[in-house]
């Protein structure tokens, strides 16, 4: 089984808005379970630690689970984020692939990808 790593905004200048991308995220980690991916959101895993450690600590933290996932989604928003940014740019900088389309996750899923 292909794991990937959902990369978007999780942070926000106020709470609404931290619940509203950890929804986005859960909704696209749903979809892409359904497809047959073992699924890494960091949005749920670390859901309103705000706070609780420095930035970096998460930020850091995410990076090291993401080089080891095959493949990372972006949600829509993710080019709003430095912190997604980030992640897209380590997948590629390590050759993960990065999908900004679920139809696309779906295709990476055949088995001449596997």
């Amino acid at each position: 089984m292909k794991v990937i790593y959902v990369a978007g905004p999780y942070r926000s200048s106020h709470e609404w808005g931290v619940t509203n991308n950890i929804r986005q995220a859960e909704l696209a980690a749903l979809e892409l379970w359904k497809m047959g991916y073992a699924v890494i959101c960091p949005h749920k895993n670390t859901a309103y630690f705000g706070g609780a450690a420095p930035d970096s600590v998460w930020l850091e933290g995410d990076l090291e689970i993401l080089r080891r996932c095959d493949a990372v989604y972006c949600l829509p928003s993710w080019r709003e984020s430095s912190g997604a940014r980030g992640e897209v740019d380590e997948a590629k900088r390590v050759g993960i692939p990065v999908f900004e389309q679920l139809n696309d996750c779906r295709s990476f899923l055949l088995p001449a990808n596997q």
